[in-house]
């Protein structure tokens, strides 16, 4: 059986939720990123952080699904914000210059990033000490 290509953990703390994406999101994975933003939005949360920290490549299916998340998030009065986003994702973002859409960021193009570090990290709120568990994780066909 294949391992997972991609996991997502969620902690909840009152209407804020931090979703940390672990491994590759692409064409494959996309869905699961979009189907678990949309959960939260479901279960009545309005600010939605995703620490990317861990994924180790995302590329434009990715930058799709939280795109449309992006527009669920503020047409249903929520905010999302990405955190650490990979460099893959960085380039992406600076090529199409919607960075300011997803990590809060002013109108214009993104920094180049130095080296192989990710454009302008940003420090991802304190949700407690509580270990995160995974909710949902696997292959989505």
């Amino acid at each position: 059986m294949p391992l997972p290509q991609l996991t997502v953990h969620r902690h909840d703390r009152r209407n804020r939720a931090l979703i940390t994406l672990a491994g590759e999101i692409d064409l494959e994975s996309a869905p699961l990123v979009r189907v678990s933003l949309e959960q939260c939005l479901r279960d009545g949360i309005r600010t939605i952080d995703v620490d990317l920290m861990p994924i180790t490549f995302c590329d434009c299916s990715g930058l799709n699904a939280f795109l449309h998340a992006a527009q669920q998030t503020t047409v249903a009065g929520a905010a999302l914000r990405l955190h650490h986003p990979p460099t893959t994702l960085a380039r992406i973002l600076d090529l199409t210059d919607c960075g300011f859409l997803l990590l809060g960021l002013p109108s214009g193009r993104l920094p180049p990033p130095p080296g192989d570090t990710p454009a302008v990290p940003t420090p991802v709120p304190p949700h407690g000490s509580v270990p995160l568990t995974p909710v949902v994780s696997g292959d989505v066909r």
